[in-house]
């Protein structure tokens, strides 16, 4: 028998075992993450996964010709997108990748401890390679996989927060108040811009108050793109009231050399909506 065969007989008879020591010297003092969970539901999913890296391991030695990340790529694919891992740092996954690599050593020590006369050091010396080789694959495939996951889940929490951050908010049927709230940059300035006049439209809004009051500062280039917001209403059809101009902002817009001489301004909210009234 072929020494990666007879390997792959010696490691699939202790798959479950590997899985039940290494949740057994698990570090659980870790303060966040799938580590950490006393959640019966998450340990058990969690041993699955476990156990099914080691057997897709397994059949590393089993067919040696095979493609390495070919074999691992769906459980990659699993892990990187799994919620529970997705809030485990980094780090704690790294080290238990590393746990488990130490676990084949081991293996792979009492192996030859029992079966080292059979097999030429070459032969066992290959058995080490896959091992180290392959961790070495999946470690990096996972690593860019959860890295490039983990953006796009943020660019749509970003998204969200953006949408949720310049609402156009129907007073009746034609008029709107779009109430700004933080510190505006370029990126969110853009959105503001785009999403307004898009709102405007799939609401029929014919006259948009803008409040400023909840805007602590914003730079020139903001300060501009805010201005071009009131003309790409214009263009539209929508009248528009800007309210809260701190004097910081309306500082800035002078210095811009931006006219308020056509647009509506008033102090407050308040006054502007009483004025329309």
């Amino acid at each position: 028998m072929q020494v990666s065969e007879k390997f792959y007989t010696f490691m699939s008879e202790r798959t479950w075992q590997l899985t039940e020591n290494w949740y057994e010297s698990l570090d659980k003092s870790d303060p966040t993450g799938v580590y950490a969970s006393q959640d019966l539901n998450v340990i058990q999913t969690l041993k699955e996964q476990n156990h099914a890296f080691h057997e897709r391991f397994c059949n590393l030695f089993k067919d040696v010709d095979q493609d390495t990340l070919c074999n691992f790529e769906q459980w990659i694919e699993e892990i990187a997108k799994d919620e529970e891992h997705l809030q485990t740092p980094t780090h704690f996954i790294l080290r238990e990748f590393f746990r488990t690599q130490d676990q084949y050593l081991d293996i792979l020590k009492e192996f030859i401890r029992l079966y080292g006369n059979d097999y030429s050091l070459d032969e066992l010396e290959s058995l080490r390679n896959i091992i180290i080789k392959t961790f070495s694959l999946v470690i990096s495939k996972f690593a860019e996989e959860n890295y490039e996951y983990s953006q796009r889940r943020l660019n749509a929490q970003q998204e969200m927060i953006r949408e949720l951050s310049s609402p156009v908010i129907l007073l009746n049927k034609k008029t709107g108040v779009l109430p700004l709230i933080g510190d505006i940059d370029t990126g969110r300035a853009r959105y503001i811009l785009e999403n307004t006049l898009a709102e405007c439209v799939d609401k029929n809004v014919e006259h948009l108050f803008i409040d400023l009051s909840g805007v602590i500062m914003v730079d020139t280039m903001v300060a501009h793109q805010l201005f071009q917001i009131i003309e790409s209403l214009n263009l539209i059809g929508v009248k528009s009231t800007i309210s809260g101009i701190r004097p910081e902002i309306a500082q800035t817009a002078i210095q811009l050399g931006i006219s308020f001489e056509n647009i509506s301004v008033t102090s407050t909210l308040e006054r502007a909506l009483n004025e329309q009234v």
